[in-house]
Parts: structure tokens; C-alpha cells; sequence
């Protein structure tokens, strides 16, 4: 099972979200389990791994990205390069911190980033690579450029942005092809809809949602405790109004159950469904540190679900309490600046 994300670049129908490999959401992450995690979704047919400089686990005294999810991957893409398809980000250019987050979209950053990346992953060309988020100050026109230049130098084969609006996109695209782009879209978040999707349809750009299960809340395997002491645990949705989106989770348990899936397959299945209403590919990137969720997950490529049950998952927008904004800022996500 392969999709065509872009012309040249042909993936598994899911990717591996590499973040939830690393401290992010709490618990011990430990880097062998994490690869063996890896290497049983390569098996499975899972061949897509997305990471970013600046996930993981700071080491100490690190002042810019933390760059240990990329250094967790490189014995394991040594050993199975030529099996997989790779994609990173730069941009983030400090360490996570409350609500502060430096953005660098500098030429100069693009080409170091780059290095750095290439060195932690032990990789000689980036088969993805994204601007992690745009950066206020610096013309996504300039650094689509070096990243072009990038692809000109072979050390990247497509490019990808990450929570950009329509405009944003149109204009990277006057100046170099864009591959993919990477923003938060599932069925209770589904903002990207009104403008960024049907551009990306437009353009003939594929789209690579990130958290596509709700950052696990809409498998129902998650309790409020686990997620207290985590990032999750202090958004609106999965804080304040966790009690409050129990309704929305019913929906996708109710349809899980009439058809025979489990959530996680049934929200992904509604996402292929989107693919196809918008005619672009669609590759999602869930995470899991248990290779037999990414397994299941896999499986909903080829979950096809009725018109009733897509139209009942469709109502999920309408039930949803709080944004899928994690920081206070609204300008970090694509629909605070459209």
C-alpha cells in the first residue's frame, strides 16, 4: 500500500509521527524502545518517518533546537535508508518554553539548520523537508529560496511547509514547488477546510496531517489523569473542557462500534474519505510508542465508511469545546492569521 504524496515522492498511506517517540507527552522515552517501535511498523509497511530539530529531549545547556528525536533515528535509518522516506523541519529555533517560541525563517538559519539536521540524522539528503512554522519577520518568499537551494545542492528532495495559510502557500509556490503541507486536520479539527485545504487542492500539493487522533483524545484510551501532567493536559480541549468533549469522543466511539473499527481507525478512514472529496493526497502521521497501534492505524486505509457514518463524524465539529491552538498565541496556527 503506497500513495503518491508528490510527484517523485511515494509513501506508505500513514506515516510515523515521530514526536510521540520522545518526552513530549509525558512518561519515559526510551530510544531503544523506540527504534525497536520503529522497526515493527517498518514491517508492517509503515515507511514515512517525520520528525523535527526541535523534538526531544533538550540536552543540557542546549539554547536552540533540541535535536535528540533526529539523533534517535539515526541508527535506525543507517541500517534501513533505502526502505524509507524522511522528513524533518527546521524554524523553531529555540527550546520549547510556556508560550515563547523563537521562529527563524533567515536563508542563512535554512542552510545551517539543514547541516545540523543532516549530521544528527547521519543522512546524506532529506527526502522532506519543512518549514516548521513561518517567521513573522522574514518573507516566506526568502526562505522557500534557501530552501531551494537546498534541493539544487542535494541535500533535500521536496519541500514542505507547516501551518501556513493559502496566501503563505500560494506565495512559497511562486518560487519553488511545494510537496507537502503539514498542519494539524482531523475531525475535530478542521479549520485548515476553509482556505489552506482546497488551495493545497488547487495547487496539487499533498497534506500531511499532524495529530490526527486529537493527540490521542479520540482513541477513548486516554483518562484525564494520564494526560494532567503533560503538554496535553493543559490545552482547553483536554484541560478545562475535557468533560465537555466527552460528547464528541461518544461520536466516534458510537461509529467505531457500528462498524467494527476501533476510533483510531474510524477517524482516519474519515480523513482518506476528505482526501478524496478534496482530490489531494492526504497522509496522516500519528505517533505511538506501541507498534501495534501503529499497526491498527495502517489498517484504516482500507476502512471505507458509509455516507450516514461519514456525515455522523462530520458533526463532531459542532460538539468540540476549545482551540486546537496549544500556546496562548494565535498567530502560531494557520487560522489565526487567515
Amino acid at each position: 500500500m503506497t500513495i503518491d504524496l508528490a510527484p517523485g515522492l511515494t509513501t506508505s498511506p500513514i506515516g510515523f509521527g515521530c514526536m510521540a517517540l520522545s518526552h513530549i507527552y509525558g512518561g519515559d522515552a526510551n530510544d531503544e524502545q523506540a527504534r525497536a517501535t520503529l522497526t515493527e511498523a517498518l514491517e508492517a509497511g509503515i515507511t514515512f518517518l517525520d520528525t523535527a530539530d526541535v523534538y526531544g529531549n533538550p540536552h543540557p545547556d542546549t539554547d536552540g533546537p533540541a535535536g535528540t528525536n533526529e539523533e534517535m533515528l539515526a541508527p535506525f535509518l543507517a541500517e534501513h535508508r533505502d526502505r524509507l522516506q524522511l522528513a524533518t523541519k527546521f524554524g523553531i529555533a529555540g527550546a520549547i518554553s510556556g508560550d515563547q517560541r523563537a521562529v527563524n525563517g533567515d536563508p542563512a538559519y535554512v542552510r545551517s539548520a539543514c547541516e545540523a539536521s543532516l549530521r544528527r540524522l547521519g543522512v546524506e539528503v532529506i527526502d522532506l523537508y519543512y518549514q516548521h512554522r513561518p517567521d513573522p519577520d522574514v518573507p516566506v518568499e526568502d526562505t522557500v529560496g534557501a530552501m531551494a537551494e537546498l534541493v539544487t545542492a542535494g541535500k533535500v528532495r521536496h519541500l514542505g511547509l507547516s501551518e501556513v495559510t493559502a496566501d503563505e502557500l500560494r506565495r512559497a509556490y511562486a518560487v519553488h514547488p511545494i510537496a507537502a503541507v503539514q498542519s494539524e486536520w482531523s475531525v475535530w479539527s478542521r479549520d485548515v477546510e476553509a482556505q489552506v485545504v482546497p488551495t493545497c487542492a488547487e495547487l496539487g500539493v499533498g497534506f500531511v496531517p499532524y495529530s490526527p487522533l486529537g493527540r490521542g483524545f479520540l482513541t477513548g484510551t486516554l483518562t484525564r489523569e494520564q494526560v494532567a501532567g503533560d503538554l496535553r493536559g493543559s490545552t482547553s480541549r483536554m484541560g478545562e473542557n475535557w468533560d465537555a468533549n466527552q460528547a464528541a469522543l461518544a461520536v466516534a466511539t458510537e461509529v467505531a462500534e457500528r462498524v467494527g473499527a476501533t476510533n483510531s481507525q474510524v477517524v482516519l478512514a474519515w480523513l482518506f474519505a476528505k482526501g478524496r472529496e478534496y482530490r489531494l493526497p492526504v497522509v496522516p502521521i500519528p505517533g505511538s510508542r506501541r507498534p501495534q497501534r501503529m499497526i491498527e492505524n495502517l489498517a484504516a486505509y482500507e476502512l471505507q465508511l458509509g455516507a450516514a457514518d461519514l456525515e455522523r463524524l462530520d458533526g463532531i465539529t459542532d460538539l468540540v469545546q476549545g482551540t486546537r491552538n496549544i500556546i496562548a498565541d494565535p498567530n502560531w496556527i494557520s487560522s489565526g492569521r487567515e
